[in-house]
């Protein structure tokens, strides 16, 4: 899996923005339809932007950090909203340097202000804590979901953004998805570009709400996933 997960080819979407492409499984990292215009239609509009109500400071989970954009442009959001963000990855495969200095996410988010932190989450060693542009504490681990240690009801949010169900089976079953419902704090939820399903019926089966608003370009549906008090 390793193998055909680093022979990664950068490629420009519908919207301007970069992904990269994994040619062995034909699978791309984000839409063809526009890499950021799908994170913000997932993971901002119908994640952080609906949970983020009340409170003041947020603890956010992303399975499948892999470029970033998620994390940068959450950072972005939080700054508009005057936010606490408490941000944790996981990737097991991450991006070189070399790979994550050809993204023109940094450019195309905010006019640029961000590109200082979007290296830095890159640069920061595997296991560290760092607190990027005051109110953005960031981690990420190199570890699977079937590893790390998480603490039950710690989150407020979970980006699943694994690759489709079909090349990572073990992040979308009833298994998976027990242990995301555990980790979330009563009224947390998970979003996801996926509708499949079999992705439903593993959410379900676990005792989330399931909602599927209208999913960005080129797709039909989503799901936002909510754990019940």
């Amino acid at each position: 899996m390793a193998k055909e997960i680093h022979n990664r080819k950068i490629k420009v979407t519908a919207d301007g923005s970069h992904t990269f492409v994994l040619p062995d499984w034909k699978e791309h990292y984000h839409s063809v339809n526009g890499a950021i215009s799908e994170s913000r239609h997932v993971f901002i509009k119908n994640g952080l932007a609906q949970q983020a109500e009340g409170l003041k400071e947020y603890h956010i989970l992303e399975v499948g950090f892999g470029t970033g954009l998620n994390a940068l442009l959450s950072l972005e959001y939080g700054k508009k909203k005057a936010l606490r963000l408490n941000y944790l990855g996981l990737e097991p495969y991450p991006f070189t340097l070399d790979e994550v200095k050809r993204l023109n996410y940094p450019k195309l988010v905010s006019g640029g202000i961000f590109s200082d932190v979007f290296m830095q989450m890159h640069e920061l060693p595997f296991g560290k804590i760092a607190e990027f542009s005051k109110g953005f504490t960031f981690s990420k681990w190199q570890i699977g979901l079937d590893l790390a240690p998480l603490a039950s009801s710690s989150f407020h949010l979970v980006y699943h953004d694994a690759f489709a169900p079909q090349f990572q089976p073990e992040l979308w079953d009833e298994e998976a998805f027990y242990r995301l419902y555990s980790v979330l704090k009563p009224g947390g939820r998970l979003v996801t570009y996926s509708s499949k399903g079999s992705v439903k019926r593993a959410l379900t089966a676990c005792g989330f709400a399931l909602k599927h608003p209208a999913g960005p370009t080129g797709k039909r549906e989503m799901t936002v996933a909510v754990k019940n008090f």
